[in-house]
């Protein structure tokens, strides 16, 4: 198979023409309209009680305001490779651009709980395509032997932004309002306009290849993606099956997914091409990219929780305590872009794995008494191996693939990051709450009156309430209290380490599906950015 090419830095026009850009010039436009769009994600998330307050509405009442926009955005990613073929790629990546913009500044100014959530629904359907556009881009206006620089600069906007997000909301929010959050994006959404319109051009083989629609697996895939978003971001609220509404949306789930796989695998002109999944390399690349969203989104979730219930720390401080993370996946990925053109890729990829497994384990290891730098250091190393894992497994991954189903790879590839990171989000909040009532119940055995060990506490707790003037009657209720609020604290604490066990686990047993993929052609010496 072959297509049109053209050197590094020379991008073809839509009309046929070619026009030398810098490369970097290419990256710039997109990463700042990614870095914003990452970035919403999660600046959100600190906010919701000022949001609740101001438009008066229950906290409960205001997590729609995460759900809406991610259902949308989860929606619309696997359709963008379709959009971009049939209506042009710059255009509707400058349409997700403008359009993401219009819906923050419409966010700012929503008076009320339900339109604010209408334009979350907006923003999130104009930003999904974000992500797969500027990955399709990036590979392509970059020569085989630069990919890896390419997919770090990428990588480092995908994984740092997040982390940066609740930081950044919870400051906008306690030193202006929270409606700052979204009109900060007007600025930044006017310069990517801009340099879109300077730098990006559709290559030749972006064309329609059918006016044909296909609404079927539009439909099935609105009602199989959006039910399985609002089942895992609602699930662990409403207590998963033992909630009618769950149920009905897992029903929803897994009748409608299978329909739509089903109608894509048949339809002449899909709406997303399944077939894709062809090729060995590219689908234990997708897996392999919906373990780690899994890992990173779950373990970026319990930090904080840990932080906050255990530790005493405010959500500013908490958000300050998981920088790490991002200063070392800051530090490291552009090292890692410089190391793909010297080091075998899936040499990398183990490296990563076994290196953030190690990260995450040594977290299983902390205790109550664990300080601020028990949780930098690992932290540190886990945000460099992130480095290590990102970028050569989406430079491995999306290599065997031909740049006319470039955009739809990068579709798939990156909604099964998210659709993974919202399961991790899911599961880990789950076995903590469940494990921490599981250890609760057996520490609880050990807590007789007739033990020794428990008398022992209970006197010298008692003793320390009542040299603090307290009658005998109150220090006893006082010390029964405080025992019991250790046991809590005792089993929350094992139920972090469990889950960080199990996060730890995922990586170290995904190591062999390394020897599944391909060593990429376009990273040898000399290897065409488009030459397939």
């Amino acid at each position: 198979m072959s297509a049109t090419t053209a050197p590094p830095g020379v991008l073809a026009t839509e009309a046929g023409g070619v026009r030398e850009i810098n490369p970097w010039w290419v990256t710039a436009a997109v990463m700042m309209a990614v870095f914003m769009e990452v970035l919403d994600t999660t600046i959100v998330n600190v906010s919701l009680p000022h949001i609740a307050g101001n438009l008066s509405a229950s906290v409960d009442e205001s997590t729609w305001v995460l759900t809406s926009y991610l259902v949308a955005n989860a929606i619309i990613l696997p359709m963008t490779g379709w959009l971009a073929n049939h209506f042009g790629r710059k255009r509707i990546l400058m349409s997700s651009i403008i359009g993401f913009t219009l819906a923050s500044v419409a966010c700012g100014m929503a008076p009320n709980l339900s339109s604010l959530i209408f334009f979350r629904v907006v923003q999130g359907a104009t930003g999904g395509g974000l992500q797969p556009l500027s990955q399709a881009i990036m590979l392509e206006a970059f020569p085989g032997k630069k990919r890896g620089k390419a997919m770090a600069i990428w990588a480092l906007g995908i994984v740092v932004a997040p982390m940066l997000g609740p930081m950044l909301g919870g400051w906008i929010t306690d030193s202006y309002s929270w409606r700052w959050i979204f009109y900060i994006n007007l600025p930044v959404g006017l310069l990517a306009t801009m340099m879109s319109q300077w730098f990006i051009f559709d290559p030749p083989y972006i064309k329609r290849s059918s006016d044909v629609v296909d609404y079927w697996g539009i439909g099935f895939l609105i009602v199989g993606i959006g039910s399985l978003q609002v089942m895992l971001d609602k699930g662990q609220e409403d207590d998963w099956f033992g909630s009618h509404f769950i149920t009905t949306l897992a029903v929803l789930t897994v009748v409608g997914l299978i329909l739509f796989i089903m109608r894509e695998l048949m339809a002449e002109h899909p709406i997303v091409d399944l077939r894709v999944f062809r090729v060995r390399t590219y689908a234990t690349g997708v897996f392999l990219m919906t373990i780690l969203g899994f890992v990173l989104y779950g373990s970026t979730v319990l930090i904080p929780i840990w932080l906050q219930t255990l530790m005493g720390y405010s959500s500013l401080e908490a958000g300050f305590a998981v920088l790490p993370r991002g200063l070392g996946s800051f530090l490291f990925m552009p090292l890692v872009g410089v190391l793909m053109g010297f080091v075998e890729p899936r040499k990398l990829l183990a490296t990563g794995l076994i290196t953030a497994g190690g990260s995450l384990y040594f977290l299983s290891l902390l205790n109550t008494q664990a300080g601020y730098w028990d949780f930098f250091w690992p932290q540190l190393i886990q945000g460099a191996a992130m480095g290590l894992l990102f970028v050569p497994l989406t430079t491995i991954t999306n290599d065997p693939i031909a740049p006319e189903n470039m955009g739809n790879a990068t579709s798939i590839f990156n909604l099964m990051r998210n659709i993974g990171g919202s399961i991790g989000i899911a599961m880990t909040t789950t076995i903590v709450a469940r494990s921490q009532q599981l250890h609760y119940n057996n520490l609880v055995h050990n807590m007789s009156s007739y033990n020794p060990k428990v008398q022992q506490m209970m006197a010298g707790a008692r003793g320390m309430f009542m040299s603090k003037g307290m009658d005998a009657h109150s220090a006893g209720l006082q010390a029964y209290h405080s025992l019991w609020g250790m046991v809590m604290q005792q089993a929350m604490m094992l139920s972090f380490i469990r889950a960080f066990q199990i996060l730890s686990g995922l990586f170290f047993i995904c190591l062999p599906l390394i020897l599944l993929m391909r060593k990429p052609k376009h990273n040898e010496k000399g290897g065409g950015g488009m030459a397939h």
